[in-house]
């Protein structure tokens, strides 16, 4: 469990009032705040100006709302901001605060404010951020939640969207070595989505942090998660793309890391499969190959690992250690698989089912089977 927070001084409490505030106010986009905040430094100082020194600055309907005190409305989400941050392990991160991470302030169009939830220290450290298909198969959750694992055992930050799919297998790995791990959501803080995933947003914001540039109570919006990708690569010195197809909205990540300036990464699959077509895509345009953690910690001059060792079929010898071996690894359908053992396709068909069950081979789409590598 989280420690309790002391509760800030009252000049901190109305200063995360004014940055509040400041959010919240109708018609004030980020173009005018950071306007504002260039030339008057603080929000109090905004609200205190006055609507002459403010017309100056921005357009009269701006300078108006701007200088009259905030609406009822403002003001109750204003409350109920302030008292959501009561809670233990919950903070509101403004750029003059330390703990606004170093790396976003640098990005083109850095998030206003950050909504956090857990150990916000974990925005300052090395992290790579994970990302790749919701549908995703099961080799590529699986891949997510090796490199994952082994990449925060070196001491990375795995940084991800908590979407389904790649998304959460990669926070899974993270959350199982020292790094950690961080969600950027694309809702207030204060919501879970998808909904499916509430459990492990429980497990993150208890040992690795969540974060939200939306104000509370912002629901998920389509518009929402593509912006908040430029979050998930800013906060992180490399991007892996571990799965993707090519209309893959981590194709949006990765360009907006190369924009960014950070390193590219994609794993390889084969091709015949549609979620490698993303990844494919990005090798060719330049992402570097990375086929192990290996790979990944000597470009980012970290000192590679031990590696977990893929598994073989416990207990399977045979007609059914034949079977995956004739598989290799990538997806063949059954015609092929039974020219390739001289199978009778009814004992095919009970081989491939007790592979499946045992979790040593997936089905695909299009009558397709893969064998999966842990």
């Amino acid at each position: 469990m989280q420690d309790t927070d002391p509760a800030p001084p009252l000049d901190q409490a109305a200063s995360l009032a004014a940055w509040i505030r400041l959010e919240l106010t109708p018609g004030v986009g980020r173009v005018t705040v950071h306007c504002l905040l260039e030339r008057l430094r603080t929000p109090q100082a905004i609200f205190s100006a006055g609507y002459h020194v403010l017309a100056g600055l921005v357009s009269s309907a701006r300078a108006r709302v701007l200088s009259e005190p905030p609406s009822q409305l403002v003001a109750q989400r204003i409350d109920a901001a302030l008292t959501w941050l009561d809670a233990p392990g919950r903070h509101l991160l403004t750029p003059d605060d330390a703990a606004y991470p170093g790396l976003l302030r640098h990005i083109p169009d850095p998030p206003f404010l950050l909504y956090a939830i857990g150990r916000t220290e974990l925005l300052a450290g090395p992290a790579v951020a994970m990302v790749g298909s919701r549908n995703a198969s099961v080799q590529g959750l699986s891949n997510a939640g090796n490199f994952g694992h082994a990449l925060s055992e070196a001491g990375l930050t795995i940084v991800s969207g908590m979407a389904l799919g790649i998304d959460a297998a990669a926070h899974e790995g993270g959350l199982r070595g020292v790094g950690s791990t961080v969600a950027v959501i694309g809702t207030g803080a204060d919501r879970i989505y998808p909904r499916r995933n509430e459990r492990l947003a429980r497990r993150i914001a208890e040992e690795g942090c969540i974060i939200s540039e939306y104000s509370l109570g912002t629901p998920p919006a389509s518009a929402n998660f593509p912006r908040r990708n430029r979050i998930i690569s800013g906060l992180s010195c490399a991007v892996l793309v571990v799965e993707a197809a090519a209309g893959s909205g981590s194709l949006i990540t990765a360009r907006m890391a190369l924009e960014q300036g950070r390193d590219v990464f994609a794993i390889p699959g084969s091709i015949h499969s549609a979620l490698a077509k993303g990844c494919h895509k990005l090798i060719k345009e330049g992402a570097k190959l990375v086929e192990s953690v290996g790979d990944l910690l000597t470009e980012l001059c970290l000192s590679p690992m031990a590696e977990p060792s893929a598994e073989t079929a416990p207990g399977y010898c045979g007609a059914a250690h034949a079977l995956l071996e004739a598989m290799g690894h990538g997806p063949v359908n059954t015609d092929a698989l039974a020219a390739l053992t001289q199978t009778a396709p009814a004992f095919l068909a009970g081989q491939l089912l007790t592979l499946e069950l045992a979790g040593h081979i997936e089905r695909l789409p299009g009558g397709l089977f893969q064998r999966i590598n842990r």
